[in-house]
């Protein structure tokens, strides 16, 4: 019986340092060399300095910015609502939204995205169609030709991943990043 207990407490070392050392310790390694930009996080930099995160929605303020969906600026409460689509609140928050979008942006046709929040409540992508309705509102704040915006949305707008998972979208985050190189505000 002793025997075993000892033998039992040896596989026990064992596979704890292989599995609970080792292993986690190789996965690391391998992940930063295959993937060192995403290891620390995919985050983006400008001009030497960390400005956020590609996987992460930043909040944006102003007409001279393109603004993400609804939810993507509190990492802290990340997760959906999980209101129901005949939950009395849902209905008022998406209505809300859309008369402060038809207000800002003059549009009658508001794509889903631009009312509603993320799975994640982090979501850092908004549809090309969202994109395209802020541009008019983006190039007069910055003095822009609408063409010149529009380009930049299209330079910046993602294909579906593997060709054929998801919609297209656009990072929100770069697509601002661009549109400060193309016209610096003062």
């Amino acid at each position: 019986m002793g025997r075993a207990i000892v033998s039992a407490l040896r596989m026990l070392l064992v596979l704890t340092v292989v599995a609970g050392v080792l292993y986690p310790l190789a996965i690391w390694g391998v992940g930063r060399v295959v993937f060192s930009d995403r290891a620390d996080g995919s985050l983006v930099r400008h001009d030497g300095e960390v400005v956020g995160s590609s996987l992460i929605g930043q909040a944006f303020e102003g007409p001279e910015w393109f603004v993400g969906r609804p939810d993507a600026f509190d990492p802290g409460a990340s997760g959906p609502s999980n209101l129901g689509p005949t939950n009395p609140e849902l209905g008022a928050a998406v209505s809300e939204r859309l008369d402060a979008i038809r207000s800002s942006d003059g549009a009658s046709q508001v794509p889903v995205d631009a009312v509603t929040g993320s799975g994640s409540g982090l979501d850092p992508h908004i549809s090309p169609a969202y994109a395209r309705l802020q541009a008019p509102r983006v190039a007069e704040a910055r003095g822009l030709e609408l063409s010149d915006v529009m380009a930049l949305i299209d330079e910046h707008t993602e294909g579906r991943t593997l060709g054929f998972l998801g919609e297209p979208r656009v990072n929100v985050l770069g697509l601002n990043l661009a549109l400060e190189e193309l016209a610096p505000l003062p």
